[in-house]
């Protein structure tokens, strides 16, 4: 069903309508914007929201240049042919619709890629015609082969012609008006004198308008002028089926029309985007449930409007009481329009909203009074509130501006009072706007039904266009008086008309009114408060960043400090490596080796330790598992699960229900020294370390470490020596005896005993 189209003209939508067709970039987009209308349904509207989307924030759409041809294509159907420059049109913009179409697949994986579905192929039709037909429309010399063939003899004709005449003109010098060639009717001639054209062998072929002249076409010339003719109208009848070929082509080309229409669904969509780029609409949110929540909504109308929040909800119908020029239709017009431009597939005028699909907004805005038919102001009203009344459900959207005027206020105000009641029972949402004190006292008692007004300002005389939700309007009508000069015994005998009912309401409302204020003022305290306290948190949380950065950046200083340290080590040991080949220097640069080699394991920054989830645990470990009251060594790791060999048993477990058992400390058994002191007689004792620790190195390095070792414990006749490097997965255990097999210093190695570091620890025998 319909929207009722009064309320979209009440709403002033007609102006949003105009609003987008100035934005579009054809005029298929335009007419479609001028003909746009509220749907009822929700996927169509959400689907058209979100082509709006992409069209902001996907690709960009360029359609200008595109023309309407559903014309041209129409005629060409009826077997009329179309010009050259109206088929350069048509081609034109259907090849415009074409760049469009390759422009969305590149560039957007949305709702626009299936709406470009609709663009036609029309390559073949494009290419003909451009081939065709030069810039201006002609029909080039190369369209066909016969039109190059007759344009090639006519113009060397036309020479021969002009040659011809070139030579009578000296003979006929004295009897030509000019000395001139020209051409008449298509044909080549000499103006001649009308008084001497009888002395001349020729064709009168035109006149001039004052008949002085005649235009002679000589006999020598008749025969040539013949041919050129003929070769004209041949040319004439080439290029005339060349264009009703091609108006053939656009005739068939059924795609057309789909184009078109696809080309004015994306003007739209374009113009859709443009509106909200340039008013700063927002995407709305629909919701289900009837309810209304817009959040700094504003009138996209007007300019610089005050924004304001309109909540429907358990509320379902808001009172906005209040003096006149004080924003109430506006407030109303508001949220109207919000709700008529999201079931366009536009965005809205709020920072947020949250809108039902609605099957009608049921209006009753305006003075329409009509001399004509009789109708006063008040019969108006009732008019478009019968009809309101007779449409109103939970599925529509009622708004009422100035509800009970135009007739006497008692019983204007119980009539009114009447119809909300209706509507309420009619499970309607809605604005309604109104003077009538006995209504406001009524939105106090009646649940579904709120106070509201708009601002006001005593000081300036001036409203603020605020929107205060739960605070009934007053009229200030004595107040604005007192304010303009009217005389003080005037003003209290107004008061005094009033009666005791009506001084009750005003103080009442006075009496609220002074409290909201209060309650402002709180408000704003608890909110500057609240924004120092951030600032102030803010401020914490720079300086910690600053010093966790300087922690950071003193941490890298010592590490980089440290590596230095240790390869500067490295290098020194490499140099000592070198000249321990002498045999002389060999004990002194041994024991000087050992000692750096020491300092720069000392100096060197400790290996990181990869962890898994925080816990230390790896493939290899020796683990508790309380559960079983066993342990064992692990497996596998299974992210949070571990495989435990238990005895002849393997178990799954969970990390957090096994203890790391701690590595075994080994103890070095007691070496004899072989011959040490016999070999190095009056030299210092050695201080050789006959344990080797190489568990969270890297494998080259590991390697490295170890070679050195054996060359150390070589040259000071030191055996055994025990290589620590863990169980693990075995990896390091491997590579490492790899190289000990290979390396000639080594007698032999094997395994530690159990109890001094089992397949963790390989004891190798040096070669003394």
């Amino acid at each position: 069903m319909p929207f009722d189209a009064r309320a979209l003209t009440a709403l002033d939508f007609p102006r949003i309508r105009e609003a987008l067709a100035e934005r579009s970039s054809t005029s298929l987009g335009a007419e479609r914007a001028r003909a746009l209308s509220p749907s009822g349904d929700g996927g169509r509207i959400a689907r058209e929201l979100d082509e709006v989307e992409d069209a902001l924030f996907g690709v960009s759409l360029s359609l200008g240049g595109i023309q309407d041809i559903r014309e041209l294509h129409a005629r060409t159907q009826d077997g009329r042919v179309l010009s050259g420059q109206e088929l350069l049109t048509a081609a034109y913009s259907l090849d415009g619709a074409m760049t469009v179409k390759r422009a969305i697949h590149a560039n957007s994986r949305g709702p626009l890629r299936e709406v470009a579905l609709g663009l036609g192929e029309h390559s073949e039709l494009i290419r003909r015609v451009l081939s065709a037909l030069d810039r201006d429309g002609g029909v080039r010399d190369d369209a066909s082969h016969r039109l190059r063939d007759l344009r090639k003899r006519i113009e060397p004709l036309r020479g021969r012609i002009r040659e011809k005449l070139a030579a009578t003109l000296e003979k006929w010098a004295d009897i030509l008006q000019e000395n001139i060639v020209t051409i008449r009717r298509d044909r080549y001639v000499l103006p001649v004198q009308a008084s001497r054209v009888g002395q001349v062998q020729g064709i009168i072929v035109d006149a001039s308008a004052t008949g002085q002249t005649y235009f002679v076409e000589p006999a020598a010339v008749t025969q040539l002028n013949n041919e050129l003719t003929r070769l004209i109208l041949d040319e004439e009848a080439e290029v005339r089926r060349i264009l009703i070929e091609l108006s053939g082509l656009l005739a068939a080309d059924a795609d057309v029309p789909m184009t078109l229409n696809t080309i004015g669904e994306l003007d739209l969509i374009a113009a859709r985007a443009r509106l909200a780029r340039d008013w700063r609409l927002n995407r709305p949110e629909p919701v289900t449930d009837g309810s209304y929540d817009l959040r700094e909504a504003r009138h996209p109308l007007i300019d610089n409007p005050v924004p304001n929040d309109i909540r429907l909800g358990d509320t379902k119908l808001l009172l906005i009481t209040g003096p006149n020029m004080g924003g109430k239709t506006a407030t109303l017009k508001t949220l109207g329009l919000a709700v008529l431009m999201h079931q366009c597939g536009l965005y809205v005028a709020a920072a947020s909203a949250k809108l039902p699909v609605v099957s009608d907004v049921l209006v009753d805005i305006g003075d329409e009074q009509s001399i004509e038919a009789s109708l006063s102001t008040f019969a108006s009203h009732l008019m478009h509130l019968r009809y309101v009344l007779k449409h109103a459900s939970p599925d529509t959207l009622v708004l009422v501006d100035e509800l009970g005027s135009g007739t006497d206020p008692n019983e204007g105000a119980a009539l009114s009072q009447s119809i909300i009641e209706a509507l309420l029972a009619q499970d309607a949402r809605g604005i309604v706007t109104s003077h009538l004190s006995p209504l406001k006292l009524f939105a106090l008692e009646t649940p579904g039904l709120k106070n509201a007004s708009m601002g006001f300002d005593l000081e300036t005389l001036a409203p603020t266009y605020a929107l205060q939700v739960g605070q009934p309007g007053r009229s200030y009508a004595l107040a604005i008086a007192g304010r303009m000069g009217l005389p003080e015994d005037v003003l209290e005998r107004a008061t005094s008309l009033l009666g005791e009912d009506a001084g009750i309401m005003e103080r009442m409302l006075e009496g609220l009114e002074r409290e909201r204020e209060g309650l402002a003022a709180q408000l704003e305290a608890t909110a500057s408060a609240r924004r120092e306290a951030e600032a102030e948190l803010g401020r914490v949380r720079q300086e910690r960043e600053t010093l966790d950065t300087r922690r950071n950046e003193m941490l890298a200083e010592a590490s980089q400090k440290a590596e230095s340290l240790y390869a500067d080590a490295i290098e020194r040991v490499r140099t000592l490596r070198a000249r321990a080949q002498e045999d002389s220097a060999r004990p002194r640069v041994m024991q000087e080796l050992r000692e750096l080699r020491v300092a720069a394991q000392k100096s060197r920054p400790a290996p990181a330790v990869r962890e898994e989830r925080g816990d230390p645990i790896r493939v290899g470990n020796m683990v508790d598992v309380p559960a079983y009251n066993a342990g064992g060594q692990v497996l596998e790791l299974r992210g949070d699960d571990l495989v435990v060999q238990l005895g002849v048993m393997k178990v799954g477990v969970k990390r957090r229900d096994v203890r790391l058992r701690p590595e075994p400390k080994v103890t070095a058994p007691k070496q004899k020294s072989r011959g040490l002191r016999t070999a190095f007689a009056g030299t210092t004792p050695s201080n050789f370390a006959s344990e080797l620790q190489l568990r969270g190195l890297g494998v080259e390095e590991a390697v490295e470490e170890l070679r050195t070792a054996i060359l150390e414990a070589s040259a000071l006749k030191e055996t055994p020596l025990r290589v620590v490097h863990g169980k693990g997965q075995g990896v390091l255990r491997r590579l490492l005896r790899e190289y000990l097999k290979n390396d000639k210093k080594v007698e032999s190695f094997h395994d530690a005993e159990p109890n001094q570091g089992g397949h963790g620890v390989t004891v190798v025998n040096i070669r003394v």
